[in-house]
């Protein structure tokens, strides 16, 4: 990785805390939707480069293809600070310009509008957040945690510490380091339900928001010497973990960060204390060279209308910008295909959200050959691909350490039906009948 691009990683944030796209008069012939981001506080440098990432990727549709189908994309940012109460705010606000679907960019926002997304008939995108039990699109009906859930990712670093150890994790400690929030606290369910079938002693270390004081967790951690960390942190949060391990003698390649802790701003701020540090990869890594990345270079960037430095373009999570944009590109067109060539409803977007079919083919013709698996959703399966791998960072860039993981859905789909089951009777909610959707 250049040097150029640590710099501009640990220094934009500053330069972009108040930037956000002003409002704009929506066309008739424009759908909108809204972009909640974080520029600003504790978790603006992960913030930013993922919302980068997303509204690169509307800037490329609407510059290189004129939109969807001829239909342009409107989108206008509010900052929520990441906090729940903010980014209701927003929604709310935004709400009247009648949006076709929300990314909330945070689990306890998406735990907020939940509640609000079947009224308002707006579809709440998650991907690789919110709400585990919202794979089951039987009863959440409005939320679709694309390609992969909490529980998928808890599931699957599991199964890699047990294949380090041939299957046998008995006797074994495993401390879960988290963010003590609805998004913290996800994992846990499937770590302790493992714990309970395979034989380890799972240690619970809640981290008080936004992390940057985490001494006592980490005298903990010297002191009971867990095998493997897992680290459920986001922001500050994570690098601060990170640098707590060297000070307390922790080894780096024992601690595996979920998908939201192993991206540039993660490690970056430890320097070479990080290297060795593990995480998930979902379904990408900081792969530079995909023909979306060109293209975003060509007809973004060349053009001066770049959101944020062009040297981050290919990193961990404007990748997963771009991702998220594609997969709400890709519902719209699949939406259009049934319904017409036009401006989209919520209840269509919502129709072409849970029937998508990106295969390999089609991710390679709109240029994320490498930085997706095939994604197939249904109305039972609002998650559409629960793959991920191992990345690790050698003090420059991640490598991919491992083969792929698919997470074991005969362990998880009862977990998730008994709780959506729950969600469904505490809201009085009837549950769809799948066979009969169409």
């Amino acid at each position: 990785m250049k040097s150029t691009l640590r710099h501009k990683l640990l220094s934009t944030v500053a330069v972009l805390a108040g930037v956000a796209c002003g409002a704009t008069a929506l066309a008739a012939d424009e759908m909108f939707i809204p972009v909640l981001t974080y520029r600003t506080g504790a978790y603006a440098p992960n913030g930013v480069p993922f919302t980068n990432g997303i509204v690169d990727y509307y800037k490329l549709v609407n510059a290189r293809d004129g939109g969807v189908n001829g239909i342009k994309i409107a989108f206008e940012e509010c900052e929520t600070g990441y906090t729940a109460d903010r980014g209701v705010e927003c929604y709310e606000r935004l709400k009247s310009k009648k949006p076709i679907v929300v990314n909330p960019l945070s689990t306890g926002i998406t735990f907020a509008l939940t509640d609000k997304a079947p009224g308002d008939k707006i579809p709440v995108v998650t991907v690789g957040y919110g709400r585990s039990e919202s794979a089951d699109g039987s009863v959440f009906k409005w939320n679709f945690p694309l390609l992969g859930t909490y529980w998928n990712a808890a599931d699957i670093l599991v199964q890699h510490v047990a294949k380090l150890n041939n299957g046998n994790l008995k006797g074994k400690k495993i401390a879960l380091v988290y963010h003590d929030s609805p998004y913290g606290k996800e994992p846990i369910p499937v770590l302790e339900e493992h714990a309970k079938i395979m034989g380890y002693e799972l240690i619970k270390l809640p981290v008080t928001s936004p992390g940057v004081e985490q001494k006592a967790t980490w005298l903990q951690i010297r002191q009971q010497r867990p095998d493997y960390v897992f680290l459920w942190g986001w922001g500050v949060m994570n690098s601060a973990a990170v640098k707590e391990a060297t000070a307390v003698g922790y080894p780096r390649d024992k601690m595996y960060g979920v998908w939201w802790a192993a991206s540039e701003p993660d490690v970056l701020p430890a320097e070479a204390s990080a290297i060795g540090y593990h995480g998930l990869a979902l379904q990408h890594s900081d792969e530079k060279d995909a023909k979306v990345h060109m293209d975003v270079l060509k007809f973004v960037h060349a053009k001066g209308n770049g959101t944020g430095p062009k040297e981050e373009v290919g990193t961990v999570l404007y990748n997963r910008g771009l991702i998220n944009g594609m997969l709400v590109v890709e519902a719209i067109r699949t939406a259009q295909a049934k319904f017409g060539k036009r401006v989209i409803t919520g209840e269509e977007m919502r129709w072409g959200l849970e029937n998508l079919n990106i295969t390999a083919a089609r991710a390679k013709e709109i240029g994320f050959e490498g930085l997706v698996q095939p994604v197939k959703t249904a109305c039972n399966d609002h998650v559409g691909a629960s793959s991920a791998r191992i990345h690790t960072w050698d003090g420059k860039q991640w490598n991919i350490t491992s083969g792929w993981y698919q997470a074991d859905s005969k362990f998880l789909r009862p977990m998730v039906e008994e709780q959506a089951k729950k969600y469904a009777a505490e809201k009085h909610l009837e549950k769809r009948d799948c066979s009969k959707e169409a």
